[in-house]
């Protein structure tokens, strides 16, 4: 497997791999993620346009990536999808990191993201990596606001949290 900035030709193989993750959640507490929409592919080429995209591959083609965006402070990570029959296996870990390293050479503070608590592929994995869940009192106005837009698309925000890796 190897980890690498997405191109542009990479872009329109990303919506069939979030819809495959998200198969993941299929018989889940969050059942209905499976079927919600993904992301069209060119939501992404702005950010991959800034090096902010990172795709995985193995000899089969397209298996994961990883989209952020870079604010004043951090690298927020807005999407990780790793193809349903690859988890598991180290994908996940693999473009994390790539994410981490990208913010490290950026200067950045840290790498921030929003996700479901106690979904084990979501906020316990993020731990193990030393992601940390921040208390409500902690959040910046931009996380604060990721996660009301997050409701407002009918979220349930007892499940949802905001966590932070410091660099």
């Amino acid at each position: 497997m190897d980890v690498r900035l997405a191109r542009p030709d990479d872009l329109r193989h990303l919506p069939r791999i979030e819809r495959s993750a998200a198969a993941a959640f299929r018989g889940s507490s969050q059942d209905a993620i499976a079927d919600d929409e993904v992301s069209p592919a060119r939501v992404y080429v702005p950010l991959q346009a800034q090096g902010l995209v990172w795709v995985a591959d193995d000899a089969t083609g397209r298996i994961g990536f990883a989209a952020c965006e870079a604010f004043d402070d951090a690298l927020h990570l807005w999407e990780l999808a790793v193809r349903r029959a690859r988890q598991g296996q180290g994908v996940g870990r693999a473009l994390v990191r790539a994410v981490i390293d990208a913010a490290r050479a950026r200067g950045c503070a840290a790498v921030t993201l929003t996700t479901f608590r106690e979904i084990a592929w979501n906020g316990p994995f993020y731990a193990r990596l030393g992601f940390r869940e921040l208390a409500v009192h902690e959040l910046d106005g931009r996380l604060a606001e990721v996660l009301s837009r997050e409701a407002e698309k009918g979220l349930d925000v007892a499940t949802r949290c905001a966590m932070r890796l410091a660099i």
